[in-house]
C-alpha cells in the first residue's frame, strides 16, 4: 500500500505504477502531459514537495509520504495569476507544453517571487517548448512574479476584437489550466488500447507473420494484419504509396512499418499481446542514401523505381551568363533530416458510428485528408467517415500524413468498440516523415557591381520510404531556390528519391530551409568578391514592386523585402560578428493546383459560430478569424464561438499547409463576415438564429513551367530578413527577424511565431540532428539538440506592414518563413568570426558542438 497526499487529499493505493500513468489514467488528472515518458520534456511536471519533479520519472512507491499538487490543486487565486499573465504575454500557442510551464512557474515563485530572467530561464529549462521559443514564457513568469509579490488586482480585458488588436488567444485560458482537451486525454467507458507491432528491420522480406498466441491471449480483443484491410491497403496524400500494413511476402520499407494491430483491454495486456506475435524476417540490406538508391541495378524499394518526383526550372540562359559573369561562385551544401520534435506524441480515439461508420477524435492538419484516406482504407463512402479534430500539441507539417487514426479507425471498426492509439515518443521518432535531408550544389554568379545575374543548382532530396509530401517540398525548394531577388537566369534540377530511410514530408519552410541555406550562403562569398557588405548585395538585388521574380512571377505592391532590410540596417552595422540572410515564402499552394478556404458562419444561441476546417496548431488560428470577424461585421468576441474542425458540421478549408490558412481561411471568413454585417444592417444578433453565411474564396495560379511570360505561382508571398549577432566565443547573444507580414491580425501571435520560428532555426543551424544508423533512428526527444530557454539569445521582433489589400485583411502567412533565414545568418556571423565557409548542417566546429557544449553549459549556469 502506498500513502501520499494529492492535490490536499490523502490516497491509498495498492499497486505500484508510474506517477504519470496514475494521474492521467486513474485519477485523470490529465494536465499533466505525456509528451515523452523519458523524462526530457517536461510536459508531465508536478509539484512534489513544492518542487518541480516529472511524473514519468518517479512510481508511486518512490512518493510515498510525499505531497504532490498539479495545475488541478491550486487555488483559485493562483489560477487566475497565472490565466492572466499567460495571456496577455502571448505566451501560449499550441499550449501542450504550457501547464508543465506553470508548475515549473509556481516551484520557482513558491522561493523566490522577484526571479531575474536567469532565475526563469534556470527554472523551464527542464520544459522544452517547441512553439514560442520561450520569449513571451519568461515574460508571463515575470509578470506572475509581480503579481504576487504585490498582490496586483488582476485587470479585466474588454477586448473589441479588431484587427491590429492584441486580444487574448480564445483558447488560451483553458490551454494554461490544463482543461484543453487533446485527443490523448480522452477516455470513454469501454475503451479498448490499440497499438502496432513495428518492423524488425529497415527493410526486410516479411516472411511469415503468425498472430495465434497473441489471438488467444486473455483480454486482446483484435489482432489484425494486412488481409484484414477491407479497402484500399495503400494510402498517401498525393501518392498513395504507403501501405497500412506489410503483408506476408513484402518487404518493409522502413523501420517503423507496421505489420499488424492489436487491440486489447488494457495497456499491459496490448503490449503482452505484441510481444507474443511470430514474425519470420528475411533481413535485407537497407538504402541508406539516395546515391545508394540511384546505383546501377539498386533494389527497387517501390515496384516503380527508387525516383519519387524530377523537377526542372529554366528561365533564360544561365550557362552563357555565369560564363559571361564576373564574379561565380559554387559550392556543394548538407543539411540533414531534423524531427518535428512536437510535444504532443500521435494519438487518435476511434469508434463506430451510425450504422457500419466510424468516428475518429484526433489532433490533426486536415480532417478532409483523414477522412479520405481512412473511407478509402475502410472502403466505405466518405459519409459513414466522421473526423474531428480536438487541440492539436504541434504539428510544423508533421500531422499531416497518417500516423494513428487509419490504425484507430481499422481496430474500431472490426471490434466495433472505442479503441484509442497513442505513440510512445520512441515510436514517434521514428514513425512519422521528418524535414528533407538535401545535397546541394549551387553556382551564383554577378556582375562587377554585385547585381546578381545567374544560378544553377542541382538538389537531390532523401524522401525515405514513402513520398509523403516529397513531391511538393521539392518543388518549393526548387521554386525558391534563386531567393527573393531581381534576376530570372535560372536553372534548377531537383530529384527526390527513396530510400529506407524513415519518410520525409511536410516541415515548417517546405524545403525552402533548406535551399535558401545554400543560395544566401552563396551571396555572402559573392559580396565578398566584389566588395561590399552582405547587407548591401542584398539590398542591390532584392525585389521590389512590379519586378519580376526568377520565378516569372511579378512582384506585386504589398512587396517589402528592402524595409525588412533597411529595418536590420543599424543593428547589422553595429556589431563586428554579425551575419545576414534574406528569404521569401509562399502563401497557399499554388502552382496551378486547386487551393479553396471555406468558412461558415452560424448562428446559435445568439452566439456567432465559426465553423472552419481549417487546423489551429498552435499559430492561432481561431483568434486571427475571430477577429476578422469582429473587424469586418462589427460584434465583439464575446458574441464568437469558434467550433472544432468537424467533417460534420465544418466546411474542408484544407489542410493547414503552406503558410494558407491566415490568407485562405482568413479571407473565406471575411466574406462570410460581410454578409453576416449585411444581416445585422437590418436586424438584430438575436433575430438571425440558425442563419447561415458562408464564405469561400479560391487562390488561382499558373503550374510550374508555365509558357506564360510571367505567371502567377502563388498568391502571395511574405519577405524577412534576420540578423545573427555572435559574441568573440562564438555563442549567439541576439537574433534581429525583421518580417513583412502584410497587415498584422494580432501583433502579439506574430512576435510569438517569429520568436518560436527563430528557436527552431537556431537548432537548425546549430544543433539538431536525426542520426541514422544503417536507416535506423538512433536519437531519443532528449538527444535531438532541441534548444532550451537557457541558450535562448535575445530576440528582437520587427514587424513590417505594407498590404493595403483587402484580401484577408492584407494579412499573408508566417507560419514558415519564421524559421528560414536563421541558418543562413548565423552561418554568415561564423564566417566573420573566424574566416571559415560552413557548407553543412548543423554548422561544425562551432561552439555548439558537444565537447565545447559542456563547458558552455556550466558558465550559463
Amino acid at each position: 500500500m502506498y500513502k501520499f497526499t494529492l492535490n490536499g487529499v490523502q490516497k491509498i493505493v495498492s499497486e505500484d505504477k508510474k506517477l504519470l500513468d496514475y494521474l492521467r489514467d486513474d485519477e485523470r488528472l490529465t494536465s499533466v502531459k505525456n509528451g515523452c515518458g523519458e523524462g526530457a520534456c517536461g510536459a508531465c511536471m508536478v509539484l512534489l514537495d513544492d518542487k518541480a519533479a516529472r511524473a514519468c520519472l518517479f512510481t508511486l512507491s518512490k512518493v510515498e509520504g510525499k505531497n504532490i499538487t498539479t495545475i488541478e490543486g491550486f487555488t483559485e487565486r493562483e489560477r487566475k495569476v497565472f490565466a492572466w499573465a499567460f495571456s496577455e504575454a502571448g505566451a501560449v500557442q499550441c499550449g501542450f507544453c504550457i501547464p508543465g510551464m506553470v508548475i515549473s512557474a509556481k516551484a520557482l515563485l513558491n522561493k523566490n517571487l522577484n526571479p531575474t530572467s536567469k532565475d526563469i530561464k534556470a527554472a523551464i529549462n527542464g520544459n522544452i517548448c517547441r512553439c514560442t521559443g520561450y520569449v513571451k514564457i519568461e515574460k508571463a513568469i515575470k509578470m506572475a512574479a509581480k503579481a504576487f509579490r504585490e498582490k496586483i488586482k488582476l485587470p479585466e480585458r474588454n477586448f473589441k476584437g479588431l484587427v491590429g488588436e492584441r486580444i487574448y488567444r480564445v483558447d488560451a485560458e483553458d490551454k494554461i489550466l490544463g482543461r484543453a482537451e487533446y485527443s490523448g486525454d480522452m477516455y470513454v467507458d469501454g475503451m479498448l488500447y490499440g497499438s502496432a507491432l513495428r518492423s524488425k528491420y529497415p527493410r526486410a522480406l516479411v516472411k511469415s507473420i503468425d498472430t495465434t498466441e497473441a489471438e488467444n491471449y486473455p483480454g486482446v480483443v483484435a489482432v489484425l494484419t494486412a488481409k484484414d484491410v477491407p479497402g484500399k491497403r495503400y494510402s498517401g496524400h498525393i501518392v498513395s504509396d504507403w501501405p497500412i500494413m506489410i503483408a506476408e511476402g513484402e518487404e518493409t520499407r522502413y523501420l517503423g512499418d507496421a505489420v499488424a494491430l492489436v487491440a486489447a483491454e488494457t495497456k499491459e495486456v496490448l503490449q503482452k499481446a505484441l510481444g507474443l506475435i511470430k514474425v519470420e524476417y528475411e533481413e535485407l540490406n537497407p538504402l541508406t542514401s539516395p546515391e545508394a538508391a540511384m546505383a546501377k541495378n539498386a533494389p527497387k524499394i517501390h515496384s516503380k523505381g527508387n525516383i519519387l518526383s524530377r523537377e526542372i526550372l529554366k528561365r533564360g540562359d544561365p550557362d552563357k551568363v555565369i560564363a559571361e559573369s564576373k564574379y561565380v561562385v559554387t559550392n556543394k551544401y548538407s543539411v540533414p533530416f531534423t524531427e518535428h520534435a512536437f510535444l504532443e506524441p500521435e494519438s487518435a480515439l476511434a469508434m463506430p458510428y451510425g450504422e457500419d461508420g466510424v468516428k475518429v477524435y484526433t489532433g490533426t492538419q486536415g480532417i478532409y485528408d483523414d477522412r479520405r484516406e481512412i473511407s478509402s482504407i475502410l472502403g466505405l463512402p466518405p459519409e459513414k467517415v466522421r473526423i474531428i479534430s480536438k487541440y492539436v500539441g504541434g504539428g510544423f507539417g508533421g500531422k499531416e500524413d497518417m500516423s494513428v487514426q487509419h490504425h484507430a479507425a481499422l481496430l474500431a471498426w472490426y471490434a466495433k468498440k472505442p479503441v484509442k492509439v497513442t505513440l510512445t515518443r520512441r515510436e514517434s521518432i521514428i514513425v512519422h516523415p521528418k524535414r528533407h535531408a538535401m545535397e546541394m550544389e549551387f553556382t551564383t554568379s554577378c556582375d562587377e557591381n554585385g547585381i546578381l545575374t545567374a544560378m544553377k543548382a542541382r538538389i537531390i532530396s532523401d524522401t525515405g520510404a514513402y513520398a509523403s509530401l516529397g513531391g511538393p517540398v521539392l518543388q518549393r525548394a526548387c521554386t525558391h531556390a534563386a531567393g527573393p531577388y531581381n534576376y530570372q537566369n535560372i536553372e534548377v534540377e531537383g530529384i527526390a528519391v527513396y530510400t529506407n530511410n524513415p519518410p520525409a514530408g511536410a516541415f515548417r519552410g517546405f524545403g525552402v530551409t533548406e535551399s535558401a541555406f545554400a543560395t544566401e550562403c552563396n551571396l555572402n562569398l559573392l559580396s565578398e568578391k566584389v566588395g561590399i557588405s552582405p547587407w548591401e548585395i542584398r539590398y542591390k538585388n532584392a525585389i521590389e514592386p512590379g519586378e519580376v521574380l526568377p520565378n516569372g512571377q511579378i512582384a506585386g505592391d504589398d512587396v517589402a523585402l528592402k524595409q525588412t532590410l533597411l529595418a536590420v540596417k543599424d543593428e547589422y552595422e553595429k556589431y563586428p560578428y554579425v551575419g545576414i540572410a534574406s528569404c521569401f515564402k509562399n502563401s497557399g499552394i499554388g502552382v496551378g493546383l486547386p487551393d479553396i478556404g471555406r468558412c461558415r458562419l452560424t448562428v446559435v444561441d445568439g452566439k456567432v459560430h465559426i465553423r472552419t476546417s481549417a487546423a489551429c496548431i498552435g499559430q492561432g488560428l481561431a483568434t486571427m478569424v475571430t477577429q476578422i470577424l469582429c473587424e469586418t461585421a462589427g460584434v465583439t468576441p464575446k458574441d464568437v464561438v469558434v467550433d472544432s474542425p468537424d467533417t460534420e458540421i465544418t466546411p474542408d478549408s484544407g489542410t493547414t499547409t503552406a503558410s494558407r490558412q491566415t490568407v485562405f481561411t482568413g479571407e473565406a471568413a471575411r466574406l462570410a463576415s460581410l454578409k453576416l454585417k449585411e444581416a445585422l444592417a437590418h436586424e438584430p444578433l438575436e433575430s438571425l438564429e440558425n442563419k447561415d453565411f458562408y464564405g469561400e474564396y479560391s487562390g488561382v495560379t499558373d503550374p510550374i513551367n508555365s509558357d506564360k511570360p510571367n505567371p502567377i505561382s502563388h498568391v502571395a508571398y511574405g519577405y524577412a530578413t534576420q540578423v545573427a549577432v555572435l559574441d568573440e566565443k562564438g555563442i549567439v547573444q541576439k537574433i534581429i527577424a525583421a518580417h513583412d507580414v502584410g497587415k498584422a491580425i494580432n501583433p502579439s501571435n506574430i512576435e510569438g511565431q517569429i520568436e518560436g520560428g527563430v528557436v527552431m532555426g537556431l537548432g537548425y543551424a546549430l544543433t539538431e540532428n536525426y542520426p541514422l544508423k544503417n536507416s535506423v533512428p538512433t536519437a531519443k526527444f532528449g538527444t535531438l539538440g532541441l534548444f532550451r530557454a537557457l541558450k535562448v539569445p535575445e530576440i528582437k521582433t520587427i514587424i513590417i506592414e505594407n498590404n493595403n489589400s483587402s484580401l484577408a485583411c492584407g494579412a499573408k502567412g508566417i507560419g514558415e518563413i519564421t524559421c528560414i533565414p536563421t541558418a543562413p545568418a548565423i552561418q554568415g556571423a561564423y564566417l566573420k568570426l573566424d574566416g571559415k565557409f560552413r557548407t553543412k548542417l548543423p554548422l561544425e566546429d562551432t561552439a555548439y558542438n558537444k565537447k565545447i557544449l559542456k563547458h558552455n553549459k556550466k558558465s550559463l549556469h
